[in-house]
């Protein structure tokens, strides 16, 4: 009988559920992989023979049909014969070449303590694997932006009802817990090594202090990188004030920091909306202090300022606006005609569109998708609705992992764009029923509504990488015949009642910020722009901007990649005077006309 006959019938594999079983020395090898344990019995020899190989199975987790045998030396010869022994209850021998034989060993069985665990069940331990993701009891605390150094003590407690101060007694902040400065300090230390710009930027201007006077109020995501923003536009001269424009996007020990290092802030992680709003007025209304810059993400600070404090922009010198939400809530105002001050559209600024939104998206997807959900990417039917930058980006990191993907557009050169690239170019509803991940990256709103979610499959994961929460229609599913139920952290299966479930992620909140990192070096890239923003608004002569929404002037867009190119040691190759004559340049830039699309 042929070696291949032996391994067809060695590879009948036995399955039983059976108690755990701890290593200990007379089990001989036991291992334990999480709910699968291996057992192994010592084979018997019935005869010793220096050809007699010695065998060992090699069994790989997850394999379909393990119990392959290896031998650890040589291979038995071909002409070896196998045969059945009756009286061994139809145990297998080896007869050897010199008639020797040798009793096959016995069969490895894997054995599976639970197999019919459920989907949906909370573990009640918590394994190796799982101890940074052990499942939060509260939708408010999140492992997030960065590691979580949260007092467990005061999960509780709203920051609303606490009394903090800083070492120097200083109350004019509302965080989750000051007594985690410290280990904010130490991720401004380490976000501080990644963003080159912002610090040459402090050294170059410093002396100058082009900021001085400026009284800037905040509201954008609050992590380590904002706060070397914020600490760098102090450094020049501003007075800042700070909220969040994300209710997950706060890093608690980073806000700690913060205001144990003078500025006021107003924000944690977990935010209810009350909350959020409460926070943005604390920010703005303060007696005896008056903003004259506005730094926005999202548009909501310009929103209520308009709405509850309009007679502030009396004194207001303008706005820097970075998001696509915000960008076009100040569109429509300028359209209206209610737009009060100049508005800088730092969103659509070169060095914003090409390395925060497509960069740092296409690192920055996979990672809050395997944070939140440890999925596997290859083979899985992805859709994703929007190409513009955040999509390219979201598309092309899925696409590299394995993905099927598509993409929904209605702008007719972002979808030829779409096509180009190779993807297949869809509407949702052709796809829905089948598509295993939808990620939502427009801007817009009621992208995907009930009743796409309605007809989704089960297990379906759905996240958005939009900046508003407005792209998927999460309203829709808080109603009675709906289960939520939560996870881990910013992960929620919602029941229907059939049983099918879809997975949401951050409750439809930006996905990167809410349940990951974005990487520092493309915040620093942002950040550097929003500064030189706020610089430029600040301090132009009276009638250079009129009450209007403005893009980033050309030259300034070049000096912030300029200040970020040392860092990969590169060398810029400069026009001689004959070619920038030919070319009618100046030598030092512009190099392109605004109108040039890269």
């Amino acid at each position: 009988m042929s070696v291949q006959v032996l391994a067809a019938e060695m590879a009948e594999v036995e399955l039983k559920d059976v108690p755990s079983k701890e290593l200990t020395p007379e089990s001989h090898l036991t291992t334990k992989a999480d709910d699968k344990e291996i057992v192994e019995s010592e084979p018997k020899a019935v005869a010793t023979s220096a050809s007699t190989p010695t065998m060992e199975p090699i069994v790989k987790t997850g394999d379909p049909s393990p119990g392959f045998l290896i031998p650890n030396t040589k291979m038995p010869q071909a002409s070896a014969m196998k045969r059945t022994d009756p009286q061994q209850n139809g145990g297998e021998a080896f007869v050897n070449r010199d008639g020797t034989v040798a009793e096959a060993p016995r069969l490895k069985k894997i054995q599976f303590a639970d197999q019919k665990q459920e989907f949906n069940k909370r573990p009640t331990k918590i394994g190796r694997r799982s101890l940074s993701r052990s499942i939060s009891q509260s939708s408010t605390d999140s492992y997030g932006s960065a590691a979580s150094y949260t007092d467990s003590s005061d999960d509780e407690t709203s920051p609303r009802d606490k009394q903090q101060k800083n070492s120097k007694g200083n109350g004019d902040f509302c965080i989750k817990n000051i007594k985690q400065a410290d280990f904010g300090r130490r991720e401004i230390e380490i976000a501080e090594q990644e963003m080159p710009a912002l610090m040459a930027l402090r050294k170059r201007a410093q002396g100058e202090k082009p900021l001085a006077g400026a009284k800037v109020v905040g509201c954008t995501h609050i992590t380590a990188q904002t706060a070397v923003l914020m600490e760098t536009l102090s450094a020049l001269g501003a007075q800042c004030r700070w909220a969040a424009c994300n209710i997950y996007s706060t890093q608690n020990e980073v806000a700690a920091a913060l205001a144990e290092g003078g500025f006021s802030v107003f924000a944690w992680k977990g935010e209810s909306e009350d909350d959020f709003w409460w926070c943005i007025d604390r920010c703005v209304n303060l007696e005896g202090w008056q903003p004259n810059m506005i730094l926005d993400d999202g548009g909501d600070l310009t929103h209520w300022i308009y709405k509850k404090y309009p007679n502030m922009f009396k004194k207001i010198k303008g706005i820097v606006e970075e998001s696509v939400t915000g960008v076009h809530r100040l569109y429509q105002l300028s359209k209206a005609g209610k737009l009060c001050v100049p508005a800088m559209n730092v969103n659509d600024s070169v060095t914003k569109q090409k390395f925060d939104n497509l960069y740092c998206c296409r690192e920055s997807i996979l990672d809050g998708l395997k944070r939140t959900t440890d999925v596997m990417f290859g083979g899985k039917q992805v859709v994703v609705c929007g190409y513009g930058e955040v999509g390219k980006g979201c598309c092309a990191a899925l696409k590299a992992m394995g993905s099927i993907v598509y993409v929904t557009e209605i702008d007719p050169i972002c979808a030829l764009q779409a096509c180009m690239d190779g993807f297949r170019l869809v509407k949702l509803n052709e796809v829905i029923r089948q598509v295993d991940i939808v990620i939502t990256c427009t801007g817009n709103k009621n992208v995907v509504v009930r009743e796409y979610l309605d007809r989704m499959k089960n297990g379906c994961i759905v996240c958005n990488m939009g900046h508003s929460n407005t792209e998927i229609d999460v309203a829709s599913l808080r109603t009675p015949e709906l289960t939520w139920e939560r996870v881990r952290s910013q992960v929620d299966h919602v029941i229907w009642p059939d049983g099918k479930r879809i997975v949401l992620l951050a409750e439809g909140r930006l996905l990167n910020l809410s349940c990951s990192t974005v990487p520092t070096f493309v915040l620093s890239i942002t950040a550097t722009t929003q500064a030189l923003a706020l610089i430029e608004l600040y301090n132009a002569p009276e009638g250079r901007y009129k009450q209007d929404v403005y893009l980033l002037p050309k030259k300034m867009d070049e000096y912030v990649a300029s200040l970020h190119l040392p860092t990969f040691d590169a060398h810029l190759t400069e026009l001689s005077d004959e070619q920038a004559k030919y070319l009618g340049l100046n030598k030092n830039g512009p190099f392109k006309p605004n109108y040039y699309r890269y």
